[in-house]
């Protein structure tokens, strides 16, 4: 099997049990699940946690949620192509909450990883960018840019996803859309059917 392949089965392998074990998993467990001798593994990898990264760069890669944004229809009010961004990023930070406090761990808290922490850093720009895109047509209307509205966007997504005091379940797209352009007062006079 070429370096490539095994490289590419390696990861394949390991992206369940880093969500199943953290970064506590094992390279024997790994070895199990890839069908390989463990010693194979440092055949490919110069030690585990250069495989770990490798699977959280692929596992945590924005391409299917930047083309997802991307796809929003433009014609949708501001209100309504936000939900449906919040679903997005809702989604993919939660199914992901595991794997990006172990790339906190192993990639920026450790410092000994700066190509994956410069590749995750610009992951993040280009999600905010694509949000940023989004919300353009209507900046007009705004009290802050759209680069601002998409990060505080980013924020209450990964505050809902990864805080302590997040709820996805409770608050969805729509909820979090309303409390990122409405805030919490209720205001009588605001037409949710335009922005």
């Amino acid at each position: 099997m070429a370096a490539e392949d095994r490289r590419a089965a390696l990861i394949s392998a390991t992206l369940p049990l880093l969500r199943e074990f953290g970064l506590e998993v094992s390279t024997r467990q790994i070895a199990a699940a890839a069908g390989v001798a463990e010693g194979t593994i440092f055949g490919v990898y110069s030690d585990k946690n250069s495989l770990l990264v490798d699977v959280l760069m692929d596992a945590l890669d924005p391409d299917s949620t930047l083309q997802a944004i991307r796809a929003i229809d433009a014609g949708k009010t501001l209100r309504v192509r936000l939900a449906e961004a919040a679903e997005l990023v809702n989604e993919r930070f939660t199914q992901n909450a595991q794997l990006m406090t172990a790339a906190r761990k192993l990639v920026f808290m450790s410092g000994a990883h700066p190509e994956a922490a410069a590749r995750m850093g610009a992951s993040r720009g280009q999600l905010q960018a694509a949000l940023a895109e989004l919300v353009l047509p209507d900046a007009a209307v705004l009290r802050r840019a759209p680069d601002a509205v998409a990060g505080l966007f980013l924020l209450f997504c990964g505050g809902n996803a990864f805080g302590p005091f997040g709820d996805p379940d409770h608050f969805d797209g729509e909820e979090l859309v309303s409390l990122l352009l409405d805030g919490l007062l209720i205001r009588p006079s605001i037409d949710h059917g335009g922005a």
